[in-house]
Formats: C-alpha cells, sequence, structure tokens
C-alpha cells in the first residue's frame, strides 16, 4: 500500500454500549483517474437468460473532483445554462467610406436568461458530477419532516445539532453513546425523543447520538432499527422512497432478484465474484464511495498494474483519516449484474474488523454504484435485494 496508515484506537474498557452508525464515507483527497479504452465501462444486467442489457454504460469522464469513480458509468446529465442575447447590425459587401464616424450609441443592456431544474427532495441518483444519496422524510416528535440518510449499514440511527435545536432538546454530555464508523469510532452526545416514524417504520423512546456530518448534508442518520419485518422502495427517477411492512412481494417484471444474508443485526451481506475472486460485499446506502479490505486487495494483487494503484485517504464519520490505495479492480458479478471498470479505495479500514470481514475477500458497496441503478427494494423478511437496472 501506499503512504502511511492509521489505525484509530479501540474504545476504552467499561465504556458505552457502541452504536454502529457509519453515515458518511468520504475520499477526501481524490486523485486522477487513469483512462481506459471506450465501450470497457458499465453495468451489465442478464434478468432473462440469453439476454444482456446496458444499463448507463455512458461515456468516460476524467473528474478530479470526484472521490468515486464517475468515469465509470455516468448517467446522462441535462446542462441548462444561463443564456445571453445581444442584436446587431450589418451590411454585405464592403463598406462604404464615410467622411466622419457617426456618433457613438450607448450598449443595449443584455439580456441574461437563467434556466434551472428542480433539485431532488429525497432520492437523487449518481451523476457524473454527484454522488447519489438516499435521504428519508422522517419525522420524530410529530416534527420535521428531517431529511436522514437510509444507511443499510448503520445499526442505529442518529441526527445532528441541528435536528436536536429545532426540537428544543438539548444533547445530554452524561448520556453519551460510542459512535462506530468507517476509519474509528468516538464518544458522542445524545438525545432521547418520544417517537420516530417513516411509513409504516415507527419507533418509540429512542436515544439518538448526535453525529457531525452525514452524506450530502442530511440532517441524521435513518438505521435499521426496526427494518426487520419492512420492505423499503427506492425509486430513484421519481425521487421517491417507501417504507412499508413486507408481505413477501415477488419482484416486478423486469427486476433482477439478489439473495442477501442477514449479519451482524440487518447488515446486508450478498456473495460476489470480483473476476475469479469470491468475496462478501456489504450494501451500504449510507456510504459514498466502494471500499475493499486488504484481503481482497490481495487476493487481486496478480490482476493489479502498478499504473492502476495510487494513494487515497477515507474520512469517515467521526472525522477520522485512514489511508489506502485507489484501484482498478475486474468485473464485479453481483447475481445477474455485472459491474465493470470499478475504481475502489482498498486498505484495512476498522469497520472490517469490526464485522469480523478482515481475513476474507470482502467489498463494501457505496451510493457511486448503487445510485446507478434505477430502482432497488430492500424486503428484509425475504432477504432479498429487487433491482431495476434501467
Amino acid at each position: 500500500a501506499n503512504g502511511p496508515r492509521t489505525r484509530p484506537g479501540a474504545a476504552p474498557a467499561g465504556g458505552p454500549a457502541p452504536f454502529d452508525c457509519r453515515s458518511l464515507v468520504t475520499p477526501c483527497c481524490p486523485l486522477p483517474e487513469p483512462s481506459a479504452p471506450a465501450g470497457e465501462r458499465g453495468i451489465v444486467a442478464s434478468p432473462g437468460r440469453g439476454r444482456r442489457d446496458v444499463v448507463d454504460p455512458g461515456e468516460e469522464v476524467q473528474d478530479r473532483a470526484l472521490p468515486a469513480f464517475f468515469s465509470v458509468w455516468p448517467r446522462a446529465v441535462v446542462c441548462l445554462a444561463a443564456g445571453l442575447l445581444r442584436a446587431g447590425t450589418g451590411l454585405a459587401g464592403e463598406d462604404p467610406p464615410a467622411p466622419a464616424p457617426p456618433p457613438v450609441a450607448a450598449a443595449p443592456a443584455l439580456e441574461e436568461i437563467t434556466v434551472s431544474a428542480p433539485e431532488p427532495r429525497y432520492v437523487a441518483p449518481t451523476r457524473r458530477d454527484r454522488i447519489g444519496r438516499i435521504w428519508a422524510p422522517v419525522y420524530i416528535n410529530d416534527q420535521g419532516p428531517f431529511r436522514l440518510v437510509l444507511d443499510t449499514g448503520a445499526n442505529h440511527s442518529a441526527v445532528n445539532a441541528e435536528v436536536a435545536a429545532a426540537l428544543g432538546i438539548t444533547p445530554d454530555a452524561h448520556q453519551s453513546v460510542m459512535l462506530r464508523g468507517v476509519t474509528g469510532s468516538r464518544v458522542v452526545p445524545s438525545i432521547r425523543v418520544d417517537s420516530l416514524v417513516l411509513g409504516d417504520l415507527e419507533l418509540r423512546l429512542k436515544r439518538l447520538p448526535i453525529v457531525t456530518d452525514a452524506l450530502g448534508g442530511a440532517q441524521g442518520v435513518l438505521g435499521t432499527d426496526g427494518l426487520d419485518d419492512k420492505r423499503v422502495s427506492i425509486d430513484f427517477r421519481h425521487d421517491r422512497i417507501t417504507v412499508f411492512k413486507s408481505h413477501l412481494e415477488r419482484a416486478p417484471a423486469g427486476f433482477v432478484v439478489i439473495p442477501v444474508k442477514i449479519a451482524n443485526g440487518l447488515l446486508l451481506l450478498a456473495d460476489i465474484r470480483i473476476g475469479n475472486v469470491r468475496a462478501k460485499a456489504i450494501i451500504d446506502t449510507g456510504g459514498q464511495a466502494t471500499l475493499a479490505n486488504h484481503a481482497l486487495e490481495a487476493a487481486l494483487r496478480r490482476r493489479l498494474r502498478p499504473e492502476d494503484v495510487s494513494a487515497d485517504e477515507i474520512e469517515g464519520a467521526t472525522l477520522d483519516i485512514q489511508y489506502g490505495d485507489r484501484v482498478t479492480i475486474p468485473p464485479i458479478s453481483l447475481g445477474s449484474l455485472t459491474i465493470e471498470g470499478a475504481r475502489i479505495t482498498a486498505g484495512d479500514m476498522q469497520i472490517f474488523e469490526h464485522w469480523h470481514l478482515v481475513d476474507e475477500p470482502a467489498l463494501l458497496i457505496g451510493m457511486d454504484v448503487l445510485g446507478l441503478l434505477d430502482t432497488i427494494i430492500i424486503d428484509y423478511r425475504r432477504r432479498e435485494l429487487q433491482i431495476r437496472p434501467h
């Protein structure tokens, strides 16, 4: 691996019970991505025998400001810019000589026209200029809605200080909890609320940690607590998220079904293949970037070219920083979906140790990949993902 590595210390013995709540994964020093031949990047779905559909292959985009692999499969982007109009006159042929120049008239004012597109309120897809997000409209103590990041990698919900102030509740430093992020752990104050409601999800008398930041500037994190019998539908095309009780519905027509296992609470684990390497995948809607552990990087070492590896940094929800390698990996097979040309960050992030995923190859799939899909349904009772690629 390139660059120094840091490993935040473990929580002190006898400290508060850990809350596994990771809302933000931000590679804070993005580096330029190497180019690749056209036509080698994209998501391919094979929902039916003998059929392969390409999902948003796009064209390669080099954007150093983006931490994830937006040069992989950008969605179509419509750019609406300001227009400047100015009238003028002219004559064909040579200008006739004039005895004296005419008086100079004041130039007419330029007309400025600005056209803007509406911003999605809650569910936004991954595009070439941003990572997608899944915000849920959550009511807390009958106030709101507050926009909380749906985080399938967090077992508890959390809010920021702004929400606590809006609720009129002062964070209690004497009721601290351990906030565990991708890169470290930290003791934070908390607040106690009477209710937290989203659709058919209703939680009572909950203690919520106070987080410093959340993905995309949200007001907190909605964890998986209470979702064990729920069906969560995330529609990127129509900016819609719904949570309701699962009745074991089968996937709608045109959807790809991916079986998942439930571990460490309600963590979603899927079996994947990266090239010829078998690995475990964690579906993480609360993380921006896709991350790999060292075991996966070591297994792929023979397939990695030196020019495809660069130094990277990861900053988690606790603001701790760890170092890793930014690498291009072989195609990822997730059920009948194939993800090609992925750029991920590999390292010994602390969250893999917490999840006991250090020795076997593992990949944490974040919103840089998930936000490229059209619709994601998570059915916790059926233990499966139902995905419409496009």
